[in-house]
């Protein structure tokens, strides 16, 4: 069943576990995303994110996590993730998703409020739950982000600035992780993380969750972060099954690729301790 994220996101963020946001790319990562899902009884953040529009666009994004997100047996919530451009996400919204992210941490505090309010005002009429990012998460190469860029940490001074401001209704929040790939496991700022965490209410997000490590993916989950967005792993282990399997003809390689997605999304719902979920059920 197609959902907003609000209701789901507070539950998590009270019961100390971590709902995995995986970005799809086409009907094949998105369908595998809901059949995991669906098999271990459990909510799905269906995501794809503006800087995939050249792979495959809006409205086929819309139908695609639509008609996935409303057949579904568990709660799906087919959500737009780093949108950039306020006509962007104000079109997605009326093509039916369920929630939305404005991402304009690189403009100045005051630009980022500004756009921020504009993009809740406009959502909250239709019910659209809103996400926003307060400091940077920087990205690295295979990254879901605009370009590549370095990390500004987010203060926790101004999230409560910022979240009365706005009156957003999640929080991405840069504590040390980045999108794409990583030389090695990033060094995760917990302190920060506790920090923010008792600024605010809201639950918070974050982002660069592959290959950040198991156990700070899991901390994380545990200290206030209700929402993990996931990528690169998901490609990875993708192109990595392609390449240990060697599927002979075009079929296989999809049901291969699809595997190899699936495993890491099975895997992720331990490691966010997902199951909780389940304890308010």
């Amino acid at each position: 069943m197609k959902v907003d994220s609000k209701e789901l996101l507070l539950d998590a963020k009270k019961r100390g576990y971590a709902i995995p946001a995986p970005d799809y790319i086409d009907l094949d990562s998105a369908r595998a995303y809901v059949e995991v899902a669906e098999e271990r009884g459990l909510p799905v953040i269906l995501s794809y994110a503006q800087k995939h529009v050249d792979i495959m666009s809006l409205e086929e994004a819309a139908l695609v996590g639509n008609f996935l997100a409303e057949k579904a047996s568990v709660p799906v919530v087919l959500h737009l993730d780093h949108g950039f451009d306020k006509d962007f996400i104000f079109k997605a919204i009326d093509l039916g998703f369920s929630a939305a992210m404005i991402d304009a941490s690189e403009a100045s505090f005051e630009d980022n409020v500004k756009i921020t309010k504009e993009v809740v005002d406009y959502a909250h009429k239709y019910n659209v739950p809103v996400e926003a990012e307060l400091g940077h998460v920087g990205a690295n190469d295979l990254s879901e982000a605009r370009a590549l860029t370095d990390s500004v940490y987010t203060e926790a001074k101004d999230v409560v600035r910022f979240v009365e401001a706005t009156g957003v209704d999640s929080l991405a929040v840069s504590i040390g992780t980045a999108h794409g790939v990583y030389s090695g496991t990033p060094e995760i700022n917990f302190d920060r993380l506790e920090e923010i965490n008792q600024a605010t209410d809201i639950p918070l997000v974050l982002h660069g969750g592959s290959s950040s490590g198991d156990e700070n993916l899991k901390k994380c989950a545990q200290k206030g972060v209700a929402k993990i967005n996931v990528y690169t792993d998901f490609i990875v282990a993708a192109y990595e099954a392609i390449q240990k399997e060697k599927p002979e003809g075009y079929v296989e390689l999809k049901k291969t690729a699809d595997q190899g997605m699936r495993a890491v999304l099975d895997h992720y719902y331990d490691v966010f301790e997902t199951e909780r979920y389940k304890e308010g059920k």
